[in-house]
């Protein structure tokens, strides 16, 4: 607003007046967006124009559908293949079998924590295939996935059925617009039953070809093998059917499937080419970095000199970690790289003031008053690869409820260093590391500064223990659990201890020290502490169900015959985080 006040030689009052005419509220230092600043100028007479360096004239992204048939340089390429399914149905263990290598032994809880994309030859052709989570905090990998995939395989386990993963992972699949084709698995276990699994998923839409549907049913057993075949030739036959092309000529654009730091290497980022061909020494963008392909490694670490189409590929020479899901562009030169690199942190950096400027309005000040300030549990995350990171951060911030929450202090890619401590001090945070741990001056620093280090290699486990540690900071929930009922039967005056009820244990029983609540005809009339407790002469801790007693509730001096004195106890219990 200052800067176009200045521009064009208005006064900045009379320029927002000017707009709170038009119905919009700004101050000096508020970001205005093109078609708003056209507006207000077009007032005085001036006109504006976009000279803002624009990403689409030096990146080449992804072509239309009806591009790609038009194209005299589109060639046939290999369909990407997503593994869906529920935690432990065996889809690791399905794809291990497929590729002939193993990945099940090397994970944490038997679950796969990463995203990988591998290509596997299938006869004369080759399908690429992407192994995606099967756990419900990779809900929004699962979702990318499909958003890069052709075909997915749904992987549902004959002995067990239909669970919440495998709903997700139909809807994910639909939301993409891509066939499915299911896999039931673990033919091999006994109990199995196929067609259970096809009548239920007929309740999602997924009906059997040979019902008369348009979804392919494929029994396969990972452990023996039975099936793979008809499998590979039903993937084979539905990537016909999808006529799949691109062009092998253009700059290359495609996903970031994952990106982590390796020590000796730097960063190392798994790319799922889907258009054109990467060479080493081209120029790459990714999210908010950038850099030069020193060097590429298909699935199986052989060095590649290019890569086309359909092609995954770990690529090293990024100046930083982009996210799981980031596109990922071939440029011209490194000038072009840092120009969009720029273009993209202004933005950013943009975005972040706007919201911090955001007016409050009424409505939001109305709704603050009288709440009770939230308990914050600060947090600092650190994982060995994005897609874990990102996982991770989205679960962790969505715990928490009206009283408490986790606030996300700093989250990244690598080993917990000494600095992540220092943080950690400053804002009384916990550091989390999930298969990374601390070296040795962040230990030390550690150790000095009392920081919690947790280090977790499952999921769920990370989500488990913040669930826990919020649930420490809710205020206990008082609980009123009744002892007993004594009816007053006679009323005595004693000096020196006042007056005292003659009571019959009608149920439970009656304690000293705690609560006494005395109800007349079905009305309190006091509260207090039992401070006498008499068996005949003798002074006891309790008295239960059936005797007679001698008691006194503290503050009350005209107990009745006929009284009924409830006994109570209040306790404070630990509530949960759901």
């Amino acid at each position: 607003m200052g800067e176009l006040g200045k521009a064009i030689g208005v006064k900045l009052n009379e320029l927002i007046r000017k707009l709170m005419q038009m119905g919009v509220m700004a101050t000096s230092n508020q970001q205005l967006d093109l078609d708003t600043a056209t507006l207000i100028a077009s007032e005085y007479d001036y006109d504006v124009k976009n000279v803002a360096f624009q990403e689409d004239a030096v990146l080449s992204g992804p072509a239309t559908e009806e591009a790609k048939a038009e194209d005299p340089d589109a060639e046939p390429r290999a369909p990407v293949v997503t593994i869906m399914g529920h935690v432990d149905h065996g889809k690791t263990t399905l794809l291990d079998r497929i590729r002939k290598a193993n990945v099940a032994s090397g994970e944490a809880g038997g679950i796969t924590q990463h995203v990988g994309a591998y290509r596997v030859e299938v006869g004369e052709r080759a399908v690429v295939f992407l192994d995606t989570p099967g756990h419900a905090a990779f809900t929004a990998m699962r979702a990318r996935g499909a958003s890069v995939t052709d075909v997915v395989v749904l992987v549902v386990a004959a002995d067990d059925g239909i669970m919440p993963q495998t709903v997700e992972s139909i809807s994910h699949a639909k939301a993409a617009g891509v066939p499915i084709v299911v896999a039931i698995t673990k033919m091999d276990k006994p109990g199995n039953d196929p067609e259970r699994i096809k009548q239920e998923l007929t309740k999602y839409e997924l009906v059997p070809d040979e019902w008369g549907g348009d979804t392919f049913f494929v029994p396969v057993s990972a452990m023996t093998g039975a099936g793979i075949p008809d499998l590979l030739e039903t993937l084979a036959l539905q990537s016909d059917v999808l006529e799949l092309k691109a062009n092998p000529k253009k700059p290359a654009f495609g996903r970031v499937v994952e990106s982590r730091i390796e020590k000796g290497r730097g960063t190392v980022v798994t790319v799922l080419i889907q258009e054109g061909t990467l060479s080493r020494s081209d120029f790459v963008v990714a999210g908010q970095n950038f850099g030069r392909v020193r060097s590429m490694h298909d699935s199986r670490g052989k060095q590649l000199k290019s890569a086309g189409p359909s092609t995954p590929v770990e690529v090293l020479g990024l100046d930083g970690v982009p996210s799981a899901g980031d596109a990922f562009y071939v440029v011209a030169n490194e000038k072009d790289a840092k120009r969009v690199i720029a273009s993209r942190s202004d933005k950013a950096r943009a975005e972040r003031e706007a919201e911090q400027n955001k007016p409050t309005s009424m409505a939001d000040l109305l709704a603050s008053m009288g709440k009770k300030e939230k308990e914050v549990q600060n947090l600092i995350l650190k994982t060995d690869v994005s897609g874990s990171l990102e996982a991770i951060r989205t679960s962790l911030e969505q715990i928490g409820n009206d009283e408490v929450e986790v606030r996300m202090i700093h989250a990244a890619v690598g080993n917990i260093s000494e600095s992540d401590i220092t943080l950690a001090t400053a804002s009384d945070a916990i550091v989390l590391g999930f298969n990374v741990g601390p070296d040795a001056m962040a230990k030390r620093a550690a150790d000095q500064g009392g920081v919690s280090i947790r280090q977790f290699s499952v999921i769920y486990d990370v989500i488990d223990a913040v669930k826990e540690m919020l649930s420490g900071l809710l205020t206990p929930e008082t609980v009123e659990t009744v002892l007993g009922h004594a009816e007053v039967r006679a009323v005595f005056h004693i000096q020196r201890v006042g007056t005292v009820a003659g009571c019959y244990v009608t149920d439970g029983k009656v304690q000293r020290n705690v609560q006494g609540r005395v109800m007349r005809g079905g009305k309190k009339m006091h509260e207090g502490k039992i401070t006498t407790l008499k068996r005949f002469k003798d002074d006891v801790r309790e008295v239960t169900h059936g005797f007679e007693c001698g008691l006194s509730v503290d503050g009350y001096k005209t107990i009745e015959v006929g009284d009924i004195v409830e006994v109570f106890e209040i306790k404070e219990v630990r509530r949960q985080i759901d």
